[in-house]
């Protein structure tokens, strides 16, 4: 079978496409055959080196699949099931083994490249809005990266929940995507400093929670945009891990929260991971939640699709194609 192998950390060049054997799957396990695979940041920082890895690995932790095989005491799944997940790694490959109990079903209203579009960036979006800081009606977020995958997706799970949303957005175009997304407001950081239009669109107020995914550039931002007692929400680093700080500045801008989540902790029973992806899932198959995917690329080229997404030159999902 084809996969994507990383045997050094370091840029793009480092994803090779190779053919190597097809694994067997262990207990608790099943061999699946993937559909659609999610490209996401973190395959960025795992390649890179900002999250260490035991070398050499195949990238790649979120897909849609069709069970292949299954290994002794599976009966959570059989051949042929169609199954989605989020937290297993190998995905950039033709197949790959999976543990039963990190898999969840794809309904039939479903499609393969939104059932692999949402699962991450999906649950990731729920449970920022609906635990990290579970919004209220009439309070306002601010959402930076708007038009991303979970941008797009945590603008429209904060509108279900009824609140405001002033997003961040690089281009026009991006701002389209954000407003078409729900977002009543959406500054445009190319033009705009950031906090000071929060605070314009805000009457001096600011909002209640920042939902910030790009770390170490709009640090700083999101904390002069923050109300009295509001929170900080800073789940990732796509400019860059966030400097060193002293809490004594939370006290300075208002006594603000600040938390570091990651989706792990938010799915880390059985349960929990059935509930959020059930959720997303179910509200794509009613169409009340809308997937936005920027690109698909074929397998062999992983590297493309890597670069196109750190240099932001995209919109919502990439997706590899590994057929």
């Amino acid at each position: 079978m084809h996969a994507i192998r990383i045997e050094r950390q370091g840029g793009p060049e480092v994803l090779q496409y190779l053919d190597i054997p097809v694994p067997e799957p262990g207990p608790g396990q099943a061999l699946v055959r993937v559909l659609a695979a999610g490209i996401n940041f973190i395959d960025t920082y795992q390649r890179g080196g900002l999250y260490k890895m035991a070398l050499p690995f195949t990238p790649g932790l979120e897909a849609c699949a069709v069970v292949e095989r299954v290994g002794p005491g599976v009966d959570e799944v059989k051949v042929g099931d169609r199954v989605a997940y989020a937290s297993c790694i190998g995905s950039y490959a033709e197949y790959t083994t999976v543990d039963v109990t990190d898999v969840v079903p794809v309904p039939a209203g479903v499609g393969d490249h939104a059932a692999a579009a949402a699962m991450l960036q999906g649950m990731t979006a729920h449970y920022l809005a609906l635990s990290t800081f579970p919004l209220q009606p009439g309070q306002v977020a601010l959402v930076h990266a708007a038009a991303g995958g979970v941008g797009l997706l945590l603008t429209q799970i904060a509108k279900r929940c009824g609140a405001r949303v002033i997003a961040t957005v690089g281009t026009d175009e991006k701002a389209k995507l954000a407003r078409d997304a729900g977002a009543d407001d959406v500054i445009i950081y190319t033009r705009e400093e950031v906090a000071p239009a929060v605070r314009r669109l805000t009457g001096g107020e600011g909002v209640h929670v920042a939902y910030d995914s790009v770390g170490k550039s709009t640090w700083e931002a999101s904390l002069s945009s923050l109300r009295r007692r509001g929170m900080m929400v800073t789940y990732g680093n796509s400019s860059g891990p966030v400097d060193p700080f002293q809490p004594l500045q939370l006290a300075a801008r208002g006594s603000l929260f600040v938390t570091r989540p990651k989706l792990g902790d938010y799915t880390a029973t059985r349960a929990e991971l059935l509930e959020r992806a059930g959720d997303v899932l179910a509200w794509i198959a009613r169409g009340e939640l809308k997937v936005h995917i920027g690109g698909t690329y074929p397998l062999a080229k992983a590297a493309d699709a890597q670069r196109d997404l750190e240099a932001r030159r995209t919109t919502g999902k990439l997706l590899l194609l590994p057929a």
